[in-house]
C-alpha cells in the first residue's frame, strides 16, 4: 500500500518550504517520491521542464522528484509501477483545483494499492483575503477539499490577523486541522499529529459522502445566485504564464525597479507571482521571488543565461518584455 499526500496552495503559498521540511522531518527513512505538476513556461526551481512529461532527479535521503506536464494519471502510475514508494507526495501547481487531482487519484486507485493520506493546502496568511476575494474559485476549491490547512508566513502576521485568518478558512471547511504555528517551530511530532487528525478526519468524511455531496450542489447553486463563477473554468482560461530567457546583465537600480513595478503596481496585469535567476552587471548573479506587495532577492548561482517567469491574470506581455530590457 502506498501512501498519497497531496500538497496544494495557491501560487507563492511556501508549498516547496513546506514539503522539504515534511520529507526532512516527518517523512524521514521513508522511499518517496514527490510529484511536481507545473503551470507554467520554466521551472525555475528544477531546470526545464521536459515536454515529453516526467523529467526525474534523484534528491536527497531517498526521495526521487519528477515534474510532470502533461497526463497526471499515466505519470502516477508509472511512478507506482517502477518505485514501489511507501509514499508519493503529489505537488500541483498553484492554481490547480485539489478537488481534480483527487479525482485523478480515484481513477489510478482502481488499478493500483494506493490511499490518499493527507490532502493538504498550504495558505498564505497574509494573502488569503485578497486570494479569497479575487480568485475564489481556484483558493477556495483548494480549501475547501483539505484535511489540514498550514498557515505559511504567520511569523510576520499579528494575533489578530491569525486569528482573522484561522475564521475566515473555517467557514470554508469545517473540519480541516488549521495549522496556525510556524513551521519552523514545529517538532515531526506536531507535523505528523496534524496530518493524521486530517486524514481521520478525511475518513469519516468520506463515510458520509452522500450528504456531501448534496451540500457542495447547493453550496454552488448559492453563489450562482451571487453572480459569481458560472461554470468550472481551467486554470489555463484564466492564468497566463509568461517565461522567457535574458541575457541581459541587471544594475541593481533595474533590479529593484522591476520587482517594485510588478508587486506594487497593475500596469503589468494582475501578477501573481514572479521567479527568476539573472545576472547582474558586477557580474554576480541573483534569484528572485516574488507574490503581490512582497518580494526577496537572494544570491543565485550562476546560470547558462537568465530566466524569468511571471504568472497572472490579463499580463501585459509587451511591456513586460520592455520592462525586463528584452527589448
Amino acid at each position: 500500500m502506498t501512501k498519497v499526500d497531496i500538497i496544494s496552495g495557491f501560487l507563492g503559498a511556501g508549498k516547496t518550504t513546506f514539503i522539504k521540511q515534511l520529507i526532512n522531518q516527518a517523512f524521514a527513512g521513508e522511499k518517496l517520491v514527490l510529484i511536481e505538476n507545473e503551470f507554467g513556461e520554466i521551472g525555475i526551481d528544477g531546470g526545464f521542464l521536459k515536454n515529453a512529461g516526467i523529467e526525474i532527479t534523484e534528491m536527497n535521503s531517498g526521495c526521487i522528484c519528477c515534474t510532470l506536464v502533461g497526463d497526471f494519471s499515466k505519470a502516477l502510475k508509472k511512478v507506482l509501477e517502477e518505485y514501489q514508494p511507501d509514499r508519493v507526495i503529489i505537488e500541483p501547481s498553484g492554481v490547480g483545483k485539489l478537488s481534480d487531482i483527487m479525482k485523478a487519484i480515484e481513477d489510478v486507485k482502481k488499478d493500483a494499492d494506493i490511499a490518499i493520506d493527507g490532502r493538504i493546502t498550504v495558505v498564505d496568511g497574509k494573502k488569503a483575503k485578497l486570494y479569497l476575494k479575487n480568485f475564489g474559485e481556484f483558493f477556495k476549491d483548494q480549501v475547501e477539499h483539505a484535511s489540514a490547512i498550514v498557515i505559511s508566513r504567520t511569523q510576520a502576521m499579528s494575533d489578530d490577523k491569525i486569528e482573522e485568518c484561522v475564521h475566515m478558512l473555517r467557514d470554508e471547511n469545517k473540519e480541516a486541522a488549521i495549522i496556525s504555528t510556524p513551521w519552523a517551530q514545529l517538532g515531526k511530532e506536531a507535523i505528523i499529529h496534524a496530518l493524521e487528525k486530517g486524514s481521520e478526519l478525511a475518513g469519516l468524511l468520506e463515510e458520509t459522502h452522500g450528504q456531501e455531496c448534496c451540500h457542495h450542489e447547493h453550496h454552488h447553486h448559492e453563489h450562482e445566485a451571487c453572480g459569481h463563477e458560472h461554470h468550472h473554468h481551467h486554470a489555463d482560461e484564466i492564468f497566463t504564464s509568461w517565461g522567457k530567457e535574458t541575457a541581459h546583465k541587471y544594475t541593481k537600480e533595474e533590479l529593484d525597479f522591476m520587482l517594485k513595478a510588478l508587486s506594487e503596481t497593475e500596469a503589468y496585469g494582475t501578477v501573481l507571482r514572479s521567479k527568476g535567476i539573472i545576472q547582474m552587471s558586477d557580474g554576480s548573479w541573483r534569484q528572485f521571488d516574488l507574490v503581490p506587495q512582497e518580494y526577496e532577492v537572494r544570491e543565485g548561482q550562476p546560470d547558462y543565461t537568465g530566466r524569468l517567469c511571471v504568472i497572472g491574470t490579463d499580463l501585459k506581455e509587451e511591456e513586460l518584455m520592455t520592462l525586463f530590457h528584452l527589448k
